[in-house]
């Protein structure tokens, strides 16, 4: 197997999994790859597993990675990376299962790929926004991306990003042992590692939608978290360079 794999981590999305998942399915079919959808679930309470678990009976694309709690989003997409890899794939592609990134945009994502390592959904690029988000939502989701962008030193826009599609070589150069992050962090670890490894990375506009049903994940811890690791991250690369 291999083509491109989508990862989705879920918790409690047992309104949205199956309907996202049969979305994402259709977009990976445009692009003309061979394609997959892996469900990372943390043992959700509300069935979400169990829902998953059936698709893949009935879908030969679908596959489920249990995990036996929840232990964060950053760990479930590692999980699903390695998970993807070793089948083979050749783009790795990341999402929300909650329809606040639109599944008619992967194939976009796909196509950019041709001509970069890691491309990025991007909010904070022209013809990208955020529909539906209140004010202090979008202050703190844009100010975390200006935030890391001038802390790093790097040229991308949107940071704190879930959206996004790898090539291979990009996770497998990386040290995904060492990511210590979880959240707007983990987001901003991946792209930064990836940028200073020398791989082209690319934003690709897209509207991000509040979610359709179900409850934010996101919380002050998470928010925080990305505040202040990301000095520690810059620290950690002159470190290295020392």
């Amino acid at each position: 197997m291999s083509g491109a794999w989508l990862v989705l981590p879920t918790y409690n999305e047992a309104e949205n999994v199956e309907s996202i998942v049969r979305a994402a399915l259709s977009q990976l079919a445009s692009t003309g790859m061979d394609h997959h959808v892996l469900v990372v679930d943390d043992s959700s309470p509300d069935g979400t597993g169990q829902i998953a678990d059936r698709l893949a009976t009935e879908i030969d694309e679908v596959q489920v990675l249990h995990r036996s709690a929840k232990k964060g989003i950053g760990p479930a997409y590692l999980a699903g990376f390695d998970r993807a890899l070793s089948r083979g794939a050749d783009l790795v592609l990341e999402m929300d299962a909650d329809f606040s990134h639109d599944p008619a945009d992967l194939p976009r994502l796909v196509a950019a790929s041709g001509a970069a390592d890691l491309v990025l959904g991007s909010r904070y690029v022209p013809g990208g926004g955020v529909i539906d988000w209140g004010l202090g939502r979008r202050a703190v989701s844009r100010g975390g991306s200006i935030y890391a962008k001038v802390l790093l030193g790097v040229q991308v826009n949107d940071l704190t990003g879930g959206f996004k599609c790898f090539r291979r070589e990009v996770l497998e150069s990386l040290d995904l042992t060492s990511v210590g992050t979880d959240g707007y962090g983990f987001q901003i670890e991946m792209t930064y590692r990836a940028v200073q490894a020398g791989f082209r990375v690319t934003e690709v506009p897209i509207l991000f939608r509040e979610r359709r049903v179900g409850a934010s994940k996101m919380s002050a811890h998470i928010a925080l978290e990305a505040f202040w690791k990301v000095p520690a991250l810059r620290i950690r690369r002159a470190m290295n360079r020392a």
